[in-house]
């Protein structure tokens, strides 16, 4: 079976980047006059010639994401469990090199917090940690899983890649999504980001997903860090990632995410911008190119921005968030790991999504929603 290296391999960056800001209004008008879209259409859908088409694009993806998804938006939580990291990433403020203090949530310390997102109506939470393979590690996860099973509906986890094996256990023990980043395609320079600890090693960062995969977890969330490298060609070769992936784990559900640079302790400033009108076109884009795939809007994103995306494209959005262990009641002041944009609490992000038009859902999707069933 042929993996994602081998046709990652068979692309330049450069000649990606060149076709991107190559493509015409002749291009971009082909892709949106077509119903099923390849990755080409998908390159001329985020180059700079779209960018006057973003008003139909935008019209075309609210039509879609509705038929495809109905009009709701799930809601859910992250619960930092960890900033301990053995990696050394020149955009995190949990890098190992930036002098803060370091925190992992007890039993007692992860049920406080969840009772909190609970107090919340959270039903669908998302574990996040550091990579800190010798203290936040298999063993650490299953833990957490069990004591959070009884209380949730929805475990996702976001943590440092795992070998088959083990996240065959993560499985087991009822894990529904695991979100991997690959931060940048671009393999010339992804080491200057990562210039220490396991994270270092592009190749086994790019195989988690198959890993994944091959584990049989529900859903696979992806995604770059958008402003490390030039964001187009990041995001083409994301989508091309999702195709090889679900042409390969085809019972298995995708979902995208959006991670903009945001300050952070010790974090660089982004070298290329990201505008909100970029973002919603990349957004746009990957809804024309697959009506299938999930996207997520984090608390990253300002409240302006995420009240008008509600009815274009998005199907889920973070909420509340607090981007440190223990930041909902343990350790408030403790470090984040970026700056949360949109503050408000879960019940002025509810009754906003509401005033939309929309209906805010706050556990796995049910089968009066669209015929979406889990």
């Amino acid at each position: 079976m042929t993996d994602f290296k081998t046709i990652l391999d068979e692309y330049s960056w450069n000649d990606v980047h060149t076709q991107i800001y190559d493509a015409t209004n002749q291009d971009v008008q082909h892709a949106l006059e077509k119903d099923h879209l390849t990755l080409a259409d998908f390159k001329a859908l985020i180059s700079p010639a779209a960018a006057p088409y973003l008003e139909q694009m935008a019209q075309k993806t609210q039509q879609i994401t509705q038929r495809r998804f109905g009009k709701t938006i799930q809601l859910y939580a992250p619960l930092y469990l960890s900033n301990e990291c053995q990696n050394i990433c020149t955009y995190c403020g949990f890098s190992m090199d930036n002098k803060i203090k370091r925190k992992t949530l007890s039993n007692t310390e992860l049920l406080l917090e969840a009772m909190i997102l609970k107090s919340m109506g959270i039903n669908h939470i998302l574990l996040v940690s550091g990579e800190a393979n010798k203290t936040v590690e298999i063993n650490y996860f299953l833990n957490a899983i069990h004591l959070l099973k009884p209380h949730f509906s929805q475990i996702s986890i976001e943590v440092q890649p795992l070998e088959e094996s083990e996240y065959r256990l993560l499985q087991t023990a009822g894990v529904y999504a695991i979100l991997v980043y690959q931060e940048t395609y671009h393999r010339e320079v992804y080491k200057q980001y990562h210039p220490k600890g396991k994270k270092s090693n592009f190749d086994y960062r790019l195989d988690t997903p198959d890993r994944i995969g091959r584990a049989g977890i529900h859903k696979i969330g992806l995604g770059v860090l958008l402003g490390l490298e030039d964001w187009r060609v990041d995001s083409f070769f994301t989508a091309a990632h999702i195709a090889y992936l679900q042409k390969q784990y085809w019972q298995t559900r995708y979902s995208i995410s959006f991670p903009r640079l945001r300050p952070a302790a010790g974090s660089l400033e982004p070298n290329f911008h990201l505008a909100d009108r970029d973002l919603l076109q990349l957004i746009c884009a990957y809804r024309l190119w697959n009506e299938n795939l999930e996207i997520s809007i984090s608390t990253r994103e300002n409240q302006t921005f995420r009240d008008h995306i509600i009815p274009i494209g998005v199907t889920t959005m973070s909420a509340a968030s607090k981007t440190n262990p223990g930041g909902y009641v343990v350790d408030p002041q403790a470090l984040e790991q970026f700056e949360v944009s949109d503050e408000r609490d879960m019940e002025t992000i509810k009754n906003q999504i509401r005033k939309m038009g929309y209906s805010p859902v706050m556990k796995d999707w049910e089968s009066n929603y669209a015929g979406i069933v889990r």
